[in-house]
């Protein structure tokens, strides 16, 4: 039986869409790829030590950055 808290499932190939589409700038492709992550995001956000919105932010920055920089 499935939890509604279990991640959402997407394939390989899709995943490399949306990374491809955020090395051209697509805001929606940046919103999805965030919104995929977005409980790992938080998760990991609780080992920086800032307030928990900054380290967020500066999660999905670095994320987003490091994306467009791997060719």
């Amino acid at each position: 039986m499935e939890n509604k808290d279990d991640a959402e499932m997407i394939t390989d190939r899709q995943i490399l869409e949306l990374m491809q589409a955020v090395r051209q700038k697509d805001p929606e492709a940046m919103l999805q790829l965030i919104q995929l992550y977005k409980e790992d995001i938080v998760n990991i956000s609780k080992f920086i030590h800032m307030p928990k919105e900054d380290a967020v932010s500066e999660i999905i920055i670095e994320f987003l950055e490091y994306i467009q920089r791997s060719d």
